[in-house]
């Protein structure tokens, strides 16, 4: 056994989940509603509809559909104690976690292709004078995808490194008002309390750097990276200018957003590693 196969598997079970499907049905709503918006518009603007599901996925959707579908990948099966059958057979705590990934990524993978793809029909028929931008569009669904991915893997991340269901649970909600709503968000993010801090001491310092610690979480990488979807201005996003420093690139953006994707789920492996099943 391999974590292909432990994906397969687990990618079968968890498919049938409709907690998981919820939030993807959520986010379709969310997407006929824009694209129907546009109809009533004289010059309907495709780009609007994407910067708001930018907005709108970044702050809650995408978060959601992510860490429903995988909190409980590894700390359910811990706390059921199927965990010790599946890790009597010639599998390794490694290719749990990978193959928890795989399954839960191509999970909210499909449920994310589906919804766009019921997007564009919307376009079609609600908005039909509207035009537009395939390749735009294209750009847009993979860096959602990339950021849905991080999300997935903080989300396994956490489940690896908790042995029960409520303390994973606790966890993810956690990570997402601090690492979400709190630091991109609400006056107490780190952006305006260190804004708050030095403007109280006198210290020098540039909108760069607050441009970096908004990027640093995966929702600030995902809308900060929208400069990729929107080049040369066009449309709400204003994109670099090549003299920027190089972490304000959108390039970057998506170093950052696989930062998210490596880190977790190394720290939950090795969490899971140290963890005594009995």
């Amino acid at each position: 056994m391999s974590a292909v196969s432990i994906a397969k598997r687990d990618f079968l079970d968890v498919r049938r989940a409709k907690l998981v499907w919820a939030p993807a049905v959520l986010y379709v709503v969310f997407m006929l509603l824009f694209f129907w918006g546009q109809s009533n518009r004289a010059e309907p603007d495709f780009y609007m509809v994407l910067f708001n599901l930018a907005g709108l996925g970044g702050a809650l959707v995408i978060p959601l559909v992510a860490l429903v579908a995988a909190y409980l990948s590894i700390a359910g099966e811990r706390e059921s104690g199927s965990i010790k059958y599946q890790l009597s057979l010639p599998v390794s705590r490694t290719d749990v976690v990978l193959g928890k990934l795989l399954a839960r990524a191509g999970v909210v993978s499909v449920a994310l292709l589906l919804s766009f793809g019921v997007g564009i029909v919307a376009a079609w028929l609600l908005v039909p004078e509207m035009t537009i931008e395939y390749g735009h569009y294209a750009a847009f669904v993979g860096l959602t995808l990339l950021y849905a991915l991080a999300y997935v893997a903080v989300a396994v991340g956490i489940s690896a490194a908790t042995a029960s269901r409520s303390r994973a649970m606790g966890s993810a909600i956690g990570f997402f008002f601090v690492f979400n709503l709190a630091w991109n968000f609400l006056p107490v993010g780190p952006t305006a309390m260190i804004r708050f801090v030095f403007d109280r001491f006198g210290i020098e310092y540039t909108d760069d750097l607050l441009q970096l610690i908004f990027s640093l979480s995966p929702t600030g990488a995902y809308l900060n990276g929208m400069e990729l979807v929107f080049p040369n201005d066009i449309g709400p996003i204003q994109a670099t200018a090549s003299s920027d420093p190089f972490y304000l690139q959108g390039w970057f953006m998506l170093v950052i957003l696989a930062g998210w994707i490596v880190l977790p789920l190394a720290l939950g492996r090795w969490q899971f590693g140290r963890a005594d099943l009995g």
